[in-house]
């Protein structure tokens, strides 16, 4: 009740007496109360479900009242996971600016689910099909190859004698990502000299020379590491999550129209497709 009203900036007091007044007012018991706090009711999970919808209406409402005058200019929150804005995204973001110089882009780097009802973000790149949200917009936009990177001298190692390689994976946490139930097929009894959390980390143990890598090729083929693979062997669908009410302000259709349009331009390079051999 406190936190609650420090968000409204009300005090704790007036909070319980609202509470109350709505309690009265829909004659159902929202909040039960114990030591640990308030925790809702049946009933008080369904208000809350629609609560939070209107909370996000009322949000839109206002964006939209304002963004006529806005235009493009203002700030865009847009989260991913981090190799796609460190090794990749980043790379596009100054032609945009340089055609909308007043927008500000927040890069928040997670791969947790967010609410787009309560406008935790903007837009977000995943790895992954999400699951359904009341606000959520969702398409698909292209797809991430990953390929057998190593240093130097894993170059020559056949396909057949991979197995028998060191390989460097991620933690029991990521167990079940894509990468991970391909390594397990490939290399069943594979030796794990490190396990990391991130891509990044995973890139610079591989340029050492730890073991052998799944990675994706956007980022292997620009760091000196050796492709072994000839075929992308792992392809993960990127979606872009956006809030339904994105499309009606400009700062927002200018960046999801970017996102879209870099990606269709990179394709290639994100599937990891290799470069036709010349003719003889």
């Amino acid at each position: 009740m406190s936190a609650a009203g420090r968000s409204l900036n009300i005090d704790p007091s007036t909070m319980s007496r609202r509470l109350a007044a709505a309690e009265a007012a829909l004659n159902t018991r929202l909040f039960i109360r114990d030591n640990a706090g308030y925790h809702p009711t049946e009933a008080g999970l369904v208000f809350l479900g629609y609560a939070e919808r209107v909370y996000g209406d009322v949000k839109s409402m206002l964006l939209d009242t304002c963004s006529e005058a806005e235009g493009v200019c203002g700030a865009v929150r847009i989260t991913s996971i981090d190799f796609l804005f460190s090794h990749w995204l980043v790379e596009h973001m100054p032609a945009l600016i340089e055609q909308h110089p007043n927008l500000q882009l927040q890069l928040l780097v997670g791969n947790q689910a967010l609410s787009f009802t309560r406008r935790e973000a903007d837009f977000a790149l995943r790895l992954a099909r999400p699951q359904d949200d009341a606000a959520l917009l969702m398409r698909k936009l292209g797809e991430i190859g990953f390929a057998v990177y190593g240093a130097e001298r894993f170059a020559d190692i056949p396909r057949q004698h991979w197995g028998e390689q060191p390989w460097l994976a991620y933690g029991e946490d990521l167990a079940e990502m894509a990468e991970m139930r391909w390594l397990r097929a490939q290399a069943p009894e594979a030796f794990y000299p490190v396990r990391v959390s991130s891509v990044s980390t995973l890139v610079h143990a591989c340029q050492t020379g730890l073991g052998l890598a799944l990675l994706p090729c956007l980022i292997g083929e620009r760091n000196g590491l050796r492709r072994l693979s000839v075929e992308v062997e792992v392809l993960r669908e990127v979606w872009l999550l956006s809030h339904r009410d994105a499309g009606k302000i400009g700062r927002y259709q200018a960046v999801g129209n970017w996102l879209k349009q870099v990606f269709a331009d990179d394709s290639a390079r994100l599937r990891g497709e290799l470069p036709l051999a010349p003719p003889l």
